[in-house]
C-alpha cells in the first residue's frame, strides 16, 4: 500500500516509514490507563453505569423486590384497620334508650379496630411468595444478561476503533511521505534526473493514498461514534481510548463439551427459561387449588358515644367504656359455580406451562448451538490469525527482497509498489484477525462463566 517515490539512492525515508508501521503494528502488553485515557474495561464500566436499558431493568428488579415483600407480608401478617366517626344530627331522631322519635339535637362518636387473616386459600399465598422470589431472580439475571450484551457490543466497537485508528495513523504517514517524495521528484524532473512519466505515476499513487486515507478516517469516525453511542458518552466531549494492542492470547483452551455443559447449567438465558417454566407450574397448581374452600379469621373491637340536647349527660369516657364490645369470627367460602371461570383459568395455566416447557427446550437447543458455534468460530479465528501471522512474515521477507532488487535496479517502481501494498495489507490482516480472535475467545469465556468485564 506504500510507495516512497524516491529514487534508488534515497531509500532511507521508505525504511523509516516501514519501521514506524512495524512499531505501530507490534503487539504491546496492556498497561494501566493514564489520566483521560479509557481502556476497554473503563469503557465497559462507563457503558453499564449509563445505559438506559440497564436502568430500565433495574427499575423492573425494584418492582420485583416490592412484589416479593408484599408476598411475604401476605403470608405471615394479618390485615389491620381502624376507624373513627363523629356526627351531629338535627331534628327528628330515634332515642336509643326509648327507641322512639324525638325532635332534638344529638351528637355521636364511634371508634373501631379490626384485624383479619386468611388461614387457607388453596396455598395461593405460599405459591405467590415462591413465584415472587423466582421473579426477582429472573429480573436480576436479566439485568446481568443485558450488561453482558452491552459489554460485548462495546468490546466489538472498541476494537474497531483501535483497528481503524492504527490504520489511520499509518495512512497519514504514507500520505505525508508521498507528498514529500512527489515534491522532490518534481524538483528532480526539473533537473533532468527523473522522467515525467515517473512523476505522473507518483501523483496517481498519492491520489490513491489520499483516497484511502479519507475512507479510513470516515470508518474511524463512524466506529468511534458507535462506541460513544453505546457508552452514552456526553455529546461534545472528546472520547480518548487506549489504542495499544492487547496481549496475544493462547489459541488452545476450553474444550467444546466442557463449555456446553457449563452453559446449559449456568447460562442466564437457560436459567430464565427454567424459572419461567417453574413459575408456570406453580401458577397451574395455584389455579387447581382454587376449587377448594377458603378459610379466614377476623376479630375486632368497637365502641361509641352519644348524647341528646336536654338529656342527662353521661361522662364521655364512661360511656365509651360501657359501650365497648369485641367480636371474633371465622368464615368459610365454598366455590360452587362461577360460570366455569376456574376451569377456564386452569386450562389457560396448563397451556402456559406447556408453552414454557417448549420455550425451555428451545432455549437449551439454541444455547447449545450458540456455544458450539462460538467454539468453532474461536478455533477458526485462531487458525486464521496463525495464518495471517505467517503471511505477514512471508510478505515482510518478500518486501525486503524486493527492496534490495529496487536498489539494484532489477525491478520497476510499479512492481515494488505492488510488493509494498501486499506487505502492508498482510500487516493489516494480521491485526484484524487478532481482534476477531480476541472477540470470539471472549464469547467462549463468557459461556464458560467469565463475564466480559472481568476478562
Amino acid at each position: 500500500m506504500f510507495v516512497c517515490g524516491c529514487n534508488v539512492k534515497h531509500m532511507d525515508c521508505m525504511k523509516a516509514l516501514l519501521h514506524i508501521f512495524l512499531l505501530a503494528a507490534a503487539v504491546i502488553p496492556a498497561q494501566a490507563r493514564h489520566d483521560g485515557v479509557m481502556t476497554l474495561r473503563d469503557c465497559m464500566e462507563y457503558a453499564v453505569s449509563n445505559s438506559t436499558k440497564v436502568r430500565i431493568q433495574q427499575a423492573t428488579v425494584g418492582d420485583a423486590r416490592i412484589a416479593r415483600r408484599d408476598a411475604i407480608l401476605s403470608v405471615f401478617l394479618p390485615t389491620l384497620s381502624g376507624g373513627s366517626s363523629a356526627s351531629y344530627s338535627f331534628g327528628r331522631n330515634i332515642d336509643p334508650e326509648t327507641n322512639t322519635y324525638i325532635n332534638t339535637v344529638s351528637f355521636s362518636n364511634g371508634y373501631s379496630v379490626s384485624a383479619g387473616i386468611t388461614l387457607f386459600n388453596g396455598f395461593s399465598a405460599v405459591n405467590n411468595l415462591k413465584i415472587s422470589q423466582t421473579a426477582l431472580k429472573m429480573g436480576e439475571t436479566r439485568e446481568k444478561q443485558i450488561e453482558a450484551e452491552l459489554c460485548l457490543a462495546v468490546m466489538e466497537a472498541f476494537y474497531n476503533v483501535v483497528y481503524y485508528k492504527r490504520l489511520l495513523d499509518v495512512y497519514e504517514e504514507q500520505v505525508a511521505t508521498s507528498e514529500l517524495s512527489l515534491t522532490k521528484a518534481r524538483r528532480q524532473e526539473e533537473l533532468g534526473q527523473k522522467g515525467h512519466a515517473d512523476v505522473v505515476q507518483m501523483e496517481a499513487d498519492l491520489a490513491d493514498r489520499q483516497y484511502e486515507l479519507t475512507n479510513v478516517r470516515n470508518m474511524y469516525l463512524d466506529q468511534k461514534m458507535t462506541l460513544e453511542d453505546l457508552m452514552f458518552w456526553p455529546s461534545g466531549e472528546e472520547l480518548v481510548i487506549d489504542t495499544r494492542m492487547p496481549d496475544q492470547a493462547a489459541t488452545g483452551s476450553l474444550a467444546e463439551d466442557e463449555v456446553v455443559t457449563f452453559a446449559l447449567a449456568h447460562n442466564p438465558g437457560v436459567q430464565i427459561a427454567d424459572w419461567t417454566r417453574l413459575n408456570a407450574r406453580r401458577e397451574l397448581n395455584t389455579a387447581r387449588w382454587q376449587v377448594l374452600p377458603s378459610v379466614s379469621l377476623s376479630g375486632g373491637w368497637s365502641t361509641n358515644y352519644y348524647s341528646f340536647q336536654g338529656s342527662q349527660q353521661t361522662p364521655y369516657w364512661d360511656l365509651l367504656r360501657r359501650n365497648g364490645g369485641e367480636y371474633v369470627s371465622m368464615s368459610v367460602s365454598v366455590p360452587i359455580f362461577n360460570r366455569l371461570s376456574r376451569q377456564s383459568n386452569i386450562a389457560r395455566k396448563r397451556n402456559a406451562l406447556a408453552r414454557a416447557e417448549a420455550e425451555y427446550d428451545q432455549t437449551l437447543r439454541e444455547v447449545e448451538g450458540e456455544v458450539r458455534r462460538a467454539v468453532q468460530d474461536r478455533d477458526g479465528a485462531a487458525t486464521a490469525y496463525s495464518q495471517a501471522q505467517h503471511k505477514a512474515e512471508v510478505q515482510e521477507e518478500a518486501y525486503t527482497l524486493n527492496l534490495r532488487k529496487l536498489e539494484q535496479g532489477l525491478i520497476s517502481p510499479l512492481e515494488f509498489q505492488t510488493a509494498g501494498n501486499n506487505y502492508l495489507k498482510a500487516q493489516a490482516d494480521e491485526m484484524d484477525s487478532l481482534f476477531k480472535y480476541l472477540i470470539k475467545q471472549a464469547v467462549v469465556k463468557y459461556y464458560n462463566g467469565i463475564d466480559y468485564i472481568d476478562q
